[in-house]
């Protein structure tokens, strides 16, 4: 079964394949005895026939041949073919761009890493951790940071520091188990991001994704936008956009963010109830002067 980084892909997807199927059709029609032939270029019949037609419905977001030259030209030639070239990531995408750095940086992979880190001059490998549900949890990684150049990332779960099993301990308890620990090859086992998932939406023709937030919450949904066909949800903090960490930032900049991306917008976001329980012991000052909010290597 195909993935599909968002609805509007697999829309898309399923008209190339309907039309894919027709081709044939129309081939022996073209080849039969008396038929006269278009002298009509292949680029000619694709701007002037309806290629996936029914999403000019979705607030604007035109897919015709015309549509595609002019905002995404790397893509001309693949209309119809797209959906077969294989993703690094498995999913089918042939507005998000199989190849889409955005998607790739955000994935949240379903299982476990072992990292190695180590301690700076002043003795700290540059996280805070918070205890939900009787895991640890990371939530603050300090720009260029050993933990940053580690990898880990915000609401990673910690299973293991040096084969210390640390579920049921206290942020206390983990923090002294951080100190006491050798200053260098410190290892940890990490569950990638187990609260976060990563939703893709696809800007309208204004450049709207159709979502409202406040404080870096979601707070409502453009009816039929986007955000609302892709099921994101209220009350759920954006944690990344692109892979890119903006806990912290103020609304302003996640907006000029926001703008920045061109046409897919690849969220991560986690529930708002269980953010707030990770932040809680940290101001917001802490959070956008200290949280590592690089753009993620991949």
């Amino acid at each position: 079964m195909s993935l599909y980084p968002s609805l509007e892909d697999m829309k898309v997807d399923h008209m190339a394949q309907a039309q894919v199927q027709q081709a044939p059709a129309q081939h022996q029609i073209a080849m039969s005895p008396g038929h006269q032939p278009s002298s009509a270029s292949p680029a000619a019949v694709a701007g002037s026939s309806s290629l996936y037609p029914s999403l000019g419905d979705f607030m604007g977001f035109e897919i015709s041949h015309d549509a595609v030259m002019q905002n995404m030209p790397e893509e001309v030639g693949k209309e119809v073919i797209a959906h077969r070239a294989p993703s690094s990531h498995g999913m089918v995408a042939p507005i998000t761009g199989g190849q889409n750095m955005g998607l790739a940086r955000a994935e949240v992979k379903q299982g476990l890493r072992m990292i190695v880190a180590c301690k700076d001059a002043d003795g700290k490998m540059g996280i805070r951790v918070q205890a939900v549900n009787k895991g640890v949890f990371v939530s603050l990684v300090t720009k260029g940071s050993p933990a940053a150049l580690a990898g880990l990332r915000f609401g990673d779960q910690i299973l293991q520091l040096n084969d210390t099993t640390v579920a049921g301990f206290s942020m206390d308890k983990v923090k002294s188990l951080i100190k006491k620990a050798p200053g260098n090859n410190i290892s940890i086992a990490v569950r990638d991001r187990p609260f976060e998932r990563t939703i893709t939406l696809q800007k309208d023709s204004a450049g709207h994704a159709g979502f409202i937030f406040k404080d870096g919450k979601i707070t409502s949904l453009v009816k039929d936008s986007s955000a609302a066909r892709n099921g994101l949800l209220i009350e759920h903090n954006i944690l990344e956009i692109g892979g890119q960490n903006v806990v912290g930032l103020k609304d302003k900049e996640i907006s000029k963010i926001l703008t920045g991306v061109e046409q897919s917008i690849t969220l991560t976001v986690m529930p708002t109830f269980i953010y707030t329980h990770m932040v809680k012991s940290m101001s917001d000052s802490l959070l956008k002067k200290e949280m590592d909010h690089s753009i993620p290597d991949i």
